[in-house]
């Protein structure tokens, strides 16, 4: 299959998350990621939370796949040597290091811009460049607190709390791997590289612009009609954590299902539409809301909102979260079950659309992983497994010209 981004070139120098999150999609559509690992070790996330003994985890088979890996100690002239060449041969370079950890590897924007003026330097970074935090080091629940999600996450009297889902990782990985497409773009145009980065404090924070929308109404109003504290409770001058509401205006809750008391997930999330009120209530059982002034409109609702909550758990009492699903979407009502991980897993929806997929590894077997979240008519990723430590590192070499003799001294000496 012609891919889209075959014939470009990346070096991936991240790690963890993040930046690995990036260079994996772009190598789903097409990219030659060659991943560069330090010899003997590799990428921490190898061997963290390890589920068999001496093999890759699945932290990284999950964030590695169809990419190649090249094992380079760049602290030795050769591995400098290497690394220059590869910079001059290649489009992109992606790197998730601390501050300065470029420069002082002998590798600053400029010296990079040297040795090729059409590269693209890609980099994740905690806080911007002079933000007063920017040599703080960051992971993703730090990400989280900066960037604001969790101090409007959870429930309002008791702590923040973050997400499960990887808002300040795998998000800024997805930002980062927009701004690099938008460089090469950009390149082709000018003919220039360019420096990208995006940090893991803006990323969260540009998925937490509805909660910048509630401070400035919050300022302007003294309250948020749409929380779940509004009108018998009060608001102080930030906004709150808001349990299970809504965040665009369109009141809901997680509401227990049949089940609930031995299931955690036996539940399903209802959205109190305005343009589905009326089938809510034909739905309920409740006609007489349809007309009722107390209930007609949001705004009558809202005060009664948890008392019409509570009704419809008495009308879920005795149906499982499917079986609720299937009768409220006849109806046009904006719901979903709580599906667990272990549902996800064995979804033959996703797994018919590729969002979850099996993938064969040398050393562990199939295992599961995350397909490609963007659809394309014409185009449908192939999801390889993601490569032992350094077992590129002789392809890639042969690449750059190096002859079998070459390769094996630089493995005597630990350059690779």
């Amino acid at each position: 299959m012609n891919l889209p981004l075959n014939g470009i070139k990346i070096i991936d120098f991240t790690h963890v998350q993040a930046g690995p999150a990036c260079t994996q999609l772009l190598a789903w559509f097409g990219a030659d990621v060659i991943k560069v690992e330090r010899p003997g070790s590799g990428d921490v996330t190898r061997t963290q939370l390890r589920d068999i003994p001496d093999v890759d985890a699945l932290y990284f088979t999950m964030l590695n796949s169809n990419k190649r890996s090249l094992t380079l100690d760049t602290k030795k002239p050769e591995g400098k040597k290497i690394l220059e060449q590869l910079i001059r041969e290649s489009d992109v370079l992606v790197e998730n290091f601390g501050p300065g950890a470029l420069d002082r590897m002998g590798f600053s924007w400029e010296r990079i811009n040297e040795l090729n003026p059409k590269m693209i330097v890609a980099s994740v970074k905690g806080f911007s460049d002079g933000h007063h935090y920017e040599d703080l080091k960051v992971y993703e629940n730090v990400a989280q607190c900066a960037g604001g999600a969790a101090s409007t996450t959870g429930f309002w009297d008791g702590p923040p709390t973050v997400s499960a889902a990887a808002l300040g990782d795998s998000n800024t990985g997805m930002h980062l791997a927009i701004g690099i497409l938008t460089a090469l773009i950009g390149r082709d145009k000018s003919g220039k590289g360019q420096k990208v980065a995006v940090s893991m404090q803006d990323a969260v924070l540009n998925l937490c612009r509805v909660k910048l929308r509630d401070q400035q109404r919050l300022d302007r109003l003294g309250y948020l009609e749409e929380y779940p504290q509004y009108p018998h409770g009060s608001f102080s001058d930030v906004v709150p954590r808001g349990g299970n509401a809504g965040g665009g205006g369109q009141p809901g809750w997680v509401l227990k299902c049949k089940g609930w008391e031995t299931d955690p997930n036996a539940y399903i999330y209802f959205t109190i539409q305005g343009h589905a009120w009326e089938p809510i209530c034909k739905a309920l059982g409740k006609p007489e809301w349809i007309a009722d002034p107390n209930y007609a409109t949001a705004k009558a609702r809202q005060p009664h909102i948890f008392d019409i909550f509570n009704t419809i758990e008495e009308w879920l009492a005795d149906k499982t979260k499917y079986e609720a699903v299937d009768i409220l979407r006849k109806h046009d009502i904006p719901c979903s079950p709580v599906l667990s991980m272990k549902e996800i897993a064995a979804d033959p929806s996703l797994r018919a659309s590729g969002s979850i997929t099996e993938v064969p590894h040398k050393e562990r077997g199939t295992y599961l992983t995350v397909g490609s979240p963007i659809k394309f008519s014409d185009l449908k990723p192939e999801i390889t497994g993601s490569p032992l430590l350094g077992e590129h590192s002789d392809e890639v070499l042969a690449g750059l010209g190096y002859c079998a003799d070459d390769i094996k001294r630089l493995r005597e000496s630990q350059v690779i």
